[in-house]
């Protein structure tokens, strides 16, 4: 069951996510935009006014964040400070162009909030791909976002073990395309996925690196 599946439930959810994916550790570069195909292109942006630049991607607290090289996974992961880096990023690896904050005719009439609840910190949520099938969400704590979606878990059942949600430092991204998820989940891309399935047990050779959360991992393996 995706991601997407899981949420879908709550109905705010199917929107916020068809989310699922992180992968990589190492440090990640501003997202650019792509040309418009499925798989979108790993070119880099100079960033707006909100953004990081090539020369300072850390400015304005644009995509790249402040990664330590030698941080944890999680202080490693890309952070994008606002939806129009989030999504640049994004476009990078998969089809996320443009970003719109409405979901479309037949989307969900909520955000994540309403399924996760107040406490996941969620800010902005936006939507994208073919026939906005990606969603992406901002949040502003990332323990507490990762509190909610392991209650969202165990709230749903046992689900698909090996999925979870695509996440940055503060950002998360999902589909209902387990190939869009995948592409993130390439180690250039830097994301990892954060899977909160008691039962989950990666092949060797894949990352399980703790999660800001007991009983979560951040991981590269994901099978839909």
């Amino acid at each position: 069951m995706r991601t997407g599946t899981l949420l879908a439930s709550a109905a705010a959810v199917t929107a916020l996510l068809t989310l699922t994916a992180c992968g990589g550790g190492a440090n990640p570069t501003v997202g650019g935009v792509g040309s418009g195909a499925d798989t979108g292109t790993s070119g880099v942006t100079d960033g707006g006014p909100d953004e990081g630049t090539l020369d300072n991607p850390t400015k304005n607290g644009g995509v790249n964040g402040n990664a330590p090289k030698d941080g944890t996974a999680f202080q490693k992961l890309p952070k994008a400070g606002t939806m129009a880096a989030a999504a640049r990023f994004v476009n990078g690896y998969t089809k996320c162009d443009p970003v719109s904050p409405d979901p479309g005719e037949g989307g969900p009439s909520s955000g994540p909030e309403a399924s996760f609840g107040s406490n996941a910190t969620v800010t902005e949520t936006g939507y994208c791909g073919r026939r906005n099938t990606t969603t992406i969400v901002l949040y502003k704590d990332a323990k507490a976002f990762q509190t909610a979606f392991k209650a969202l878990t165990a709230k749903e059942g046992s689900g698909n073990r090996n999925s979870g949600i695509v996440v940055g430092q503060d950002f998360a991204m999902g589909s209902e395309s387990s190939d869009a998820m995948s592409a993130l989940l390439q180690p250039q891309a830097g994301l990892l996925m954060l899977n909160c399935h008691p039962d989950f047990n990666p092949p060797s050779g894949f990352r399980k690196e703790p999660a800001l959360v007991k009983g979560c991992v951040l991981t590269d393996y994901y099978k839909d």
